[in-house]
């Protein structure tokens, strides 16, 4: 399928970036700036839910929608735990 294919070689291509700066170049050739700053905003609403935040204090420090606060938070605490894999990872990284 199609699809899969697709989804294989962009996980593969992600996997290949070793700095902050060819990251930031990858980003800025794949996505809008528009699609950047969203994915930015739900980092940082899933952070701040994760510190125990409140939707609504969540919604007013972002400027993310009351649904965005929702969907992350869903996500946050779904089963594929892809942002606290990364949260926990960037936590490390800080204390190092």
């Amino acid at each position: 399928m199609q699809s899969d294919v697709a989804m294989a070689q962009l996980l593969e291509s992600l996997q290949t970036i070793q700095t902050s700066d060819e990251m930031e170049a990858f980003l800025h050739d794949i996505l809008t700036p528009h699609e950047i700053k969203e994915l930015a905003q739900r980092l940082e609403v899933a952070s701040l839910l994760n510190q125990g935040m409140s939707y609504v204090c969540v919604s007013r420090k972002t400027g993310a929608s009351s649904t965005t606060v929702s969907r992350v938070s869903k996500c946050l605490n779904g089963e594929a735990g892809g942002y606290r894999l990364v949260l926990g990872r960037m936590a490390q990284v800080r204390v190092r």
